[in-house]
Parts: structure tokens; C-alpha cells; sequence
């Protein structure tokens, strides 16, 4: 097959060297109330075509790859006491796979533990493209299941205005979760 980027011949969907040279994940900080943040890998506009595949049939292998690049090295650098759960926004399967559920699943390490199915959206508009009114005006309605009085991280592939990720944070605190922090592959604000 070729490589997405380069189109070089690969075994991968990205080719090592592409994965090693393009898209080497950098740690970014956006604060999105007081006290409360998202840490984000990539600039959206350096990954665009990349967070785009979630709408196709290989969108998973890429995810994976991604992840892998980026979530999977922060779990293996995150500390903290007690156990703490990751959980996806809103990961239901579309083109047969989840793409919150693969990010989710890269951050398990020895103190962090996915679990899925828990964060669920039952307005599903779409918000691609939207300004933060429309947003304010739409909100996802979150649904929240099988979850209450645990530590938790939050996993998105974009932020754009932070409304989801707000939105998600204060469904999970009414269930007694405290959250974290919020870790998203891309910022679209950078």
C-alpha cells in the first residue's frame, strides 16, 4: 500500500519515516475555564487530512497510529495516585469503528483504565464548522452511564470552542466525577 503522506510504498497506512519526521506529536495547554485544561498533541492544521479519516474505512488505522504517537506516550509519563479512568466523548462506532474509543484505549497504563460506553450524546447534531453560539444553542445532552464518584481524564480528537469537552466535564461532576484535564490529538486554535 502507499503511505497517506509521502505515497511512498509502506506496510503501513503511514510510513515509518513519515510517522517519525511529520507528524512528531508537540504538547500543547489551553485553558478552558479556571483551573481546568486540555492538552492537545498537533495543530489541527498539521493533521487536518489525518483527523479527516475518521470519516473512511482506514480512519482506524491512522487513529491508531496517532494515538500510539502521542496518548500512548503520555500515559506512559503520566503519574498519579489512585486509579483513574479515561474516558471517550461520546464513542459510538461510525465507519465500524470509534475513533474516542482507539485514543481512549492508548492511554491505559498501570493507574489509567479505559472505559467506554459511559459519555453519550443523545442531540446529534453536528457541530463541524459551527461557530460557539450555534454550539451554546445546541448543546449534545449528554447521557451518563455506569459512572459516578471516579477520577477521570476526557478524550476528544479536536477541540475547537472547548464547548463539548464543558459539556461533558459538568455531566460527569453531576454524577460526583471529579475530571482531571481533557487530552484532545488537535487544537484547531493553533
Amino acid at each position: 500500500m502507499k503511505c497517506l503522506t509521502c505515497e511512498n510504498l509502506s506496510f503501513q497506512i503511514i510510513c515509518k519515516k513519515c510517522q517519525k519526521n511529520l507528524i512528531e506529536p508537540s504538547f500543547h495547554k489551553r485553558e478552558l475555564e479556571k483551573n481546568f485544561f486540555n492538552y492537545s498533541f498537533y495543530a489541527l492544521t498539521d493533521i487536518e487530512d489525518l483527523i479527516t479519516s475518521k470519516y473512511y474505512f482506514h480512519g482506524d488505522r491512522v487513529f491508531n497510529i496517532l494515538a500510539k504517537l502521542s496518548f500512548a506516550k503520555f500515559s506512559q509519563n503520566f503519574n498519579l495516585k489512585g486509579e483513574i479512568l479515561a474516558i471517550p466523548i461520546d464513542d459510538h462506532t461510525r465507519h465500524d469503528f470509534s475513533h474516542t474509543a482507539i485514543l481512549a484505549k492508548h492511554l491505559k497504563s498501570k493507574i489509567i483504565t479505559p472505559k467506554y460506553n459511559c459519555i453519550k450524546a443523545t442531540n446529534i447534531i453536528k457541530y463541524a464548522g459551527k461557530d460557539l453560539e450555534f454550539r451554546k444553542n445546541n448543546l449534545r445532552e449528554f447521557k451518563v452511564s455506569n459512572i459516578s464518584n471516579k477520577t477521570i481524564i476526557l478524550c476528544d480528537d479536536l477541540i475547537t470552542t472547548g464547548s463539548t469537552i464543558l459539556e461533558a466535564k459538568k455531566a460527569l461532576e453531576k454524577q460526583n466525577n471529579k475530571v482531571l484535564f481533557s487530552l484532545t490529538l488537535a487544537d484547531a486554535k493553533l
